[in-house]
């Protein structure tokens, strides 16, 4: 990639997950677009990668503040790309179930909007977030890309269904597609605040400030974890592979590891001790299991290693290192 620099179209570059991506990208000198209506994202992530890079490589970003929903938006960022990264999205279970229209503008609508626009302007390939929900009620571990289940919420209706939209679009106008199904990622620079935030930046943004956490069921709930620095490159691996079996498929992009959320709680614990020596004496509070949740959660990923020879670089304990002296360093 350093040796031949390509442009780059990342929706949702505002998100935790888009600015990692655009933060690595612009290390390796890559020209990049970058597309948010900052509905979830925020400009500071933005102000934070520019200061993690050197001021030539932070010219090659281009910044266009537009929205999903406005075809003419996807169109203006897709011109001249080679390959997108479709990170936008309505991304939360309970929030689909209180207003599925809103859900699904963002990530049907908004979808084929961008979709459209990779088609039009004959991107090399594109690569967008699909997500672990779309396995359901299907109850086998580890999930297996080719065995899913009925959808739960319509957050996980709507990524199954962008699946099914690149799938069509694959064999009807040939372009490349290949989707991820992200198993609970977490990082530096996810929101820790907002009622649908993702449970580890709010849990370690509730302890610090020595507030209650909640654990919702008995916490024996468990969740395949991982780490954005993993993320990052199964994006850039299923962007640039040259094998043809790996194209226009799904793959699970996660550790093949499980951690309940009890043993979640104590590892954050342990590791904001140091600093927070107050933190010892905090104990989870429970509450009703929600809804629209599953039990267990965990991935094959054999699938990615073989076919896009993905190689997890962080297991959960060193991702929460990582990212939990991010926060320390940007809450306190």
């Amino acid at each position: 990639m350093l040796n031949t620099p390509r442009t780059w179209l990342i929706t949702g570059v505002g998100g935790f997950i888009g600015s990692n991506l655009l933060e690595t990208l612009l290390n390796l000198n890559q020209k990049v677009i970058g597309l948010d209506n900052f509905s979830t994202g925020y400009s500071t992530n933005l102000d934070q990668v520019k200061n993690q890079v050197q001021p030539k490589q932070w010219q090659n970003f281009k910044f266009i503040e537009g929205d999903l929903g406005k075809i003419d938006d996807c169109h203006h960022a897709a011109k001249g790309v080679d390959y997108v990264l479709h990170q936008a999205a309505i991304g939360s279970v309970p929030r689909s179930i209180i207003d599925p229209l809103y859900t699904h503008n963002s990530n049907i609508s908004g979808f084929l909007h961008i979709l459209l626009a990779a088609r039009n302007a004959k991107v090399k390939r594109f690569v967008f977030a699909s997500s672990s929900s779309v396995y359901g009620d299907n109850t086998e571990l580890p999930k297996i890309e080719s065995k899913i289940g009925n959808p739960l919420s319509p957050y996980a209706l709507t990524k199954y269904v962008d699946e099914l939209y690149a799938q069509v679009f694959a064999r009807c106008y040939n372009i490349e597609t290949i989707g991820l199904r992200y198993f609970n990622v977490f990082g530096r620079r996810q929101d820790p605040q907002g009622a649908y935030a993702a449970v580890i930046p709010k849990w370690v943004s509730s302890m610090i400030k020595g507030e209650d956490v909640y654990i919702n069921g008995d916490g024996e709930t468990s969740r395949d974890f991982c780490f954005v620095e993993n993320v990052v490159q199964a994006n850039l691996l299923a962007a640039t592979t040259v094998n043809a079996n790996a194209i226009n498929q799904v793959y699970n992009v996660a550790l093949n590891d499980t951690t309940t959320l009890n043993k979640l709680f104590e590892t954050i614990r342990d590791l904001l001790v140091s600093n927070f020596p107050q933190v010892t004496k905090l104990t989870p509070r429970y509450r009703e299991f929600r809804q629209g949740d599953i039990r267990h959660s965990q991935a094959d990923i054999s699938k990615i290693t073989s076919l896009l020879n993905y190689q997890p670089t962080h297991n959960v304990y060193q991702g929460l290192r990582e990212c939990i002296a991010w926060y320390i360093e940007n809450l306190t």
